[in-house]
């Protein structure tokens, strides 16, 4: 006869069921998103950043709210009142019984110019103590044409993992089969609202159906926003041709290495067969204090890997900004032909 199992307690759960579901959905509430808007808009040309908190459910993570961090500044006094100002912050919401667990960041970038070493860096110092979180990324230039350029990433489990072996080789990375498109993981936004706020939205919602943003999204000059992406994707360009002739030049070195290697080997088995004729021991056809045999490390691909992400945003969004004109000017021409 079986026994009934018993029921397990929350603390029971948390402590056997360590694999959590991946991350499928992030859940903001529409007022976050307002103090991140308003937050990157009021310091706009400069780059802010800013806390989350929120709640990790299962395949969601839900933010429920933000705060914004100090400018950063260089000097390590004014970095340490930062960090207290963090603490005090996320103290007065756990007196105020808010949500105060951190669940990421969030940033302002300029033309999605966002895939930095740094950004990794921040990425794996939050994973120390949280388990899974996202950053927001937001860009008030975009945005001001009419789209809101608003995206959560994450790191893939998969580069996390090479990127705590610090070893970015091309032998490396293909065992691992990972290429620049594996570095991050855009998750699904969500945007969640209580029936009060949709109800009062509702209520302020004009009696005309078309708004200034609807004229401004009819805007055929797109010179401005087309020249800095063309001017950052040669600024891109410029630095993936550097990097290249970093390997290009590795890789002469090691042709040139292996070579040094060939003659050598062919010198001393010449010497080894006189010395056989002669009735003297050979000597070892490898010596390790030989500068020629010191292995040549390989210039580390992370940094090329991010520029050509880096790349295809431009790509992507010149691409898309110059559809759009196309079909403002279709459609002018079509009024005009019309007229």
């Amino acid at each position: 006869m079986a026994t009934p199992s018993m029921p397990r307690s929350f603390l029971q759960v948390a402590a056997t069921d360590e694999i959590a579901p991946p991350l499928r959905v992030v859940q903001i509430e529409g007022l976050v998103i307002l103090k991140i808007i308003k937050h990157c808009k009021d310091h706009s040309p400069s780059l802010v950043t800013g806390q989350l908190l929120g709640l990790d459910v299962g395949s969601v993570l839900e933010v429920t709210n933000c705060f914004p961090f100090p400018m950063r500044e260089e000097d390590e006094e004014i970095e340490a009142d930062g960090a207290n100002y963090q603490l005090e912050m996320m103290r007065c919401l756990r007196e105020v019984n808010v949500d105060n667990n951190t669940v990421g960041w969030y940033q302002s970038t300029l033309l999605g110019s966002f895939q930095t070493v740094e950004l990794i860096e921040t990425f794996m110092n939050y994973q120390e103590n949280i388990r899974r979180c996202v950053c927001i990324i937001y860009d008030p230039s975009r945005s001001d044409q009419g789209v809101l350029a608003l995206k959560a990433l994450k790191l893939s489990d998969s580069f996390m993992e090479l990127y705590r072996s610090n070893n970015f080789t091309g032998e490396k990375l293909r065992e691992k089969n990972l290429s620049w498109v594996d570095i991050f993981e855009e998750i699904p936004i969500k945007v969640s609202n209580s029936a009060l706020i949709s109800a009062f939205m509702t209520e302020l919602e004009p009696d005309t159906p078309v708004a200034q943003c609807d004229y401004d999204r009819l805007q055929l000059s797109t010179s401005s926003l087309m020249e800095r992406n063309m001017e950052f994707l040669i600024e891109c360009m410029d630095d993936l041709s550097v990097e290249q002739q970093k390997f290009q030049f590795y890789y002469r070195s090691l042709s040139r290495q292996q070579a040094q290697q060939q003659a050598w080997l062919q010198k001393r088995r010449s010497e080894n067969m006189a010395r056989k004729a002669a009735g003297e021991e050979p000597l070892p056809e490898e010596d390790p204090s030989n500068p020629i045999f010191k292995p040549l490390p390989e210039p580390s691909r992370l940094e090329s890997f991010l520029i050509t992400n880096q790349i295809s945003t431009y790509c992507n969004q010149i691409n898309g900004v110059s559809g759009q004109s196309f079909n403002k000017l279709y459609l002018m021409k079509a009024l005009h032909e019309e007229d």
